[in-house]
């Protein structure tokens, strides 16, 4: 539907002399993206809760000769993201009400994004998912490029190169996998479902394999060192693009991690495991120590998303129920709170022409909704308990604690210094004296910037107070696929195992490869063995 939207935006009826602002393109816009907000909700409320499978799917072969599949479904992983993918989408187009420059471009832009977004999370199939990985590239780079700051072109070129070189290597791992599947089937397919269950590689492949795909999605994360398109990126977009950014586009290197490279690739994220774990901690205090150090809020901002992404990275990689529930709550908490912070920062610097904190004082005085509701989004920024930032990052800890201690206590200083930089930029800008100038004349929020940002504050606190409502979305299908991702471990070690018994390798040598062939992975220690048996023997759904 967004794609159909896009395309209708070339039609005559959106330009002309009668339409100089664009008011058509956002309204036509604005419409798409809401009906499609709605289409997400109701694949949510048609869908059996307790069943884990993949639902509402949708395949047929695309590219008979390739083994190519139009293959999409859904989940509850899956349609968590969607609605808040929707969601957001639907927020920037009502938010961009000020884009009149080329309105039908960045109006077709975003819906084309919107689609990309949206491929992504159904994909089903591995070729089918790199197809909408990269179409994600055009209009993003177009939306900074032209409707971005002074230094846009500089900004969009290292936003896209730097995902261009992870998307390569991802494609050769991929590629790989499928002519694996090849070699040992006689067919080509790039079905995840197949490929998962029944390719077989050998441990240092895996390895390999998994850090192609780790580097393609650490880039979009960003996970540190591979961060810096991220504050250059972040400032110079246009706030909208801003929030599509760290709101939902970061958040897919999480979702790729979890869909795709942890069920093709076991033994991988087994021994790399530690690795990403030391590197979202260290992306986790990086960024705040760094957000503390920032004079332009804008950039403040940016910091601290990717310290607050390195917790989500956090529970990902911890891998057992409690940790990864935090994980996908803490996105759709991060989503909430960002998008409330750039949306304010945005509102204050077209009202003073300037984001830097020096600049502002007083605010609190002269503009008091302003205030009331950037403290409450701080607030669930900075992870205050009956805020919805709260509950994802204590159950990170606490997940990621009971497997990996030493992670989770380091990762605990981030919490500290988020408190640190965000209240302290919340007391420099709202209190004091008002001084003469631009400062005093500020206006409050409008009642059309207060339909945007009051739900948003509304949702940090309810979600806080209420955090079942999205907790019993996606726990009983995780559950069951943190299941899988054992069973499909033991399964492949058992079929790597038994192939050397059934070669002419003599015992010795077995006896020295088999420890390291045998190690248990311990991430998912709350399953039970015959859950582990059984999921063998299940079709499998990732």
């Amino acid at each position: 539907m967004p794609l159909g939207g896009a395309v209708g935006l070339a039609l005559p009826f959106f330009s002309g002399a009668r339409n100089p602002t664009g008011t058509r393109a956002r309204t036509w816009a604005a419409f798409i993206a809401l009906l499609t907000c709605v289409l997400s909700v109701w694949l949510l409320a048609t869908m059996e809760s307790q069943n884990v499978e993949m639902q509402h799917q949708e395949r047929f072969l695309w590219i008979r000769s390739f083994g190519i599949w139009y293959a999409l479904g859904v989940d509850g992983i899956s349609i968590l993201l969607t609605i808040l993918s929707t969601a957001l989408f639907s927020l920037v187009v009502y938010a961009s009400d000020t884009v009149q420059d080329r309105a039908r471009g960045y109006f077709a832009s975003i819906l084309v994004l919107e689609t990309s977004v949206l491929g992504i999370l159904f994909s089903q199939d591995l070729l089918l998912f790199y197809v909408f990985w990269e179409l994600m590239l055009a209009p993003m780079y177009f939306i900074i490029g032209i409707w971005g700051g002074k230094k846009r072109i500089a900004a969009a070129l290292k936003f896209v190169l730097y995902t261009i070189f992870g998307s390569v290597l991802m494609l050769v791992a991929i590629l790989f996998v499928a002519w694996r599947y090849y070699e040992q089937h006689g067919e080509m397919s790039f079905l995840l479902s197949e490929l998962v269950a029944n390719t077989s590689l050998t441990r240092i492949e895996e390895i390999w394999l998994f850090s192609a795909f780790a580097l393609g999605f650490g880039i979009k994360v960003p996970i540190f060192p591979f961060h810096s398109w991220l504050p250059d990126a972040y400032t110079e977009a246009p706030t909208g693009g801003t929030i599509l950014m760290s709101g939902i586009l970061v958040k897919l290197g999480l979702y790729g991690f979890l869909r795709f490279a942890f069920p093709l690739f076991p033994r991988g994220t087994e021994v790399l495991t530690p690795l990403l774990l030391a590197l979202a901690v260290i992306g986790i205090i990086y960024g705040a120590l760094v957000a503390w150090s920032q004079s332009d809020m804008k950039r403040l901002v940016a910091y601290s998303s990717m310290s607050h992404l390195g917790y989500c990275a956090l529970g990902i990689f911890a891998l057992n129920e409690v940790a990864t529930s935090g994980a996908l709550f803490q996105m759709v908490s991060h989503g909430i709170t960002i998008a409330g912070l750039f949306l304010l920062v945005g509102f204050l610097s077209k009202r003073t022409d300037s984001r830097l904190i020096s600049d502002h004082q007083g605010i609190a005085s002269v503009a008091p909704k302003f205030a009331a509701i950037l403290f409450i989004i701080t607030l669930g920024a900075i992870a205050l308990p009956l805020t919805c930032g709260f509950v994802g990052e204590f159950m990170i800890l606490i997940g990621t604690f009971k497997e990996f201690p030493w992670f989770a206590t380091f990762g605990a200083f981030g919490v500290i210094f988020g408190a640190l930089y965000m209240l302290s930029m919340y007391s420099r800008t709202m209190f004091g004296e008002v001084p003469e100038g631009r400062g005093a004349k500020t206006p409050d929020l409008t009642p059309h910037e207060l339909r945007l940002v009051v739900p948003l504050a509304l949702l940090v606190i309810g979600l806080g107070i209420f955090p079942g409502v999205l907790l019993n979305t996606f726990q009983p299908t995780l559950k069951s696929y943190l299941t899988l991702l054992d069973g499909q471990r033991s399964a492949r070690i058992d079929r790597e195992f038994g192939e050397m018994e059934d070669s002419d390798i003599e015992n010795e040598e077995l006896e020295e490869i088999a420890p390291a062939l045998s190690i248990r992975f311990e991430a998912p220690t709350f399953l039970a063995d015959d859950k582990k048996k059984s999921s063998l023997n299940s079709d499998s759904s990732l």
